[in-house]
């Protein structure tokens, strides 16, 4: 599935459900979904600043793509962070750097995070950001 099939798919699947309180329950399931990382991957370097709760990703580049595995102490940020993983994972590092990130602005998730959640969404967003310039 192309990067842009896979935002029109995360849009549609939210549009199923009329109310915010369904659409954060999908998140915490996408979260419960996360594969575990390894503890040596939960370090202070791997910590994305700018999060009110504790959140790790990591990276690899692996024949031109970029790979993230992430993991947070707190449920619905667990389930932001497993969405842009889903969205952004295996992809090379230009179709990130070129992805303007729409999506989250269609599903109306930054409009209904709290200030603090909504700051850590865009942290995480720059980190993803920022390890694909590390390898285009």
């Amino acid at each position: 599935m192309t990067l842009k099939e896979e935002e029109i798919a995360i849009v549609e699947e939210f549009a199923m459900f009329d109310e915010w309180l369904d659409k954060y329950e999908y998140l915490i399931d996408l979260g419960k979904n996360l594969p575990i990382i390894p503890e040596d991957s939960k370090s202070d370097d791997k910590l994305i600043k700018g999060c009110q709760s504790r959140v790790w990703l990591d990276s690899k580049f692996e024949d031109g793509k970029l790979f993230f595995q992430a993991d947070s102490d707190a449920i619905i940020t667990k389930g932001i962070i497993a969405l842009l993983i889903r969205v952004y994972n295996g992809r090379e590092p230009q179709e990130i750097i070129d992805s303007d990130f729409s999506f989250i602005e269609k599903i109306g998730l930054k409009d209904n995070l709290s200030p603090t959640r909504a700051n850590g969404l865009v942290s995480m967003i720059q980190q993803i950001k920022l390890f694909a310039n590390e390898y285009r």
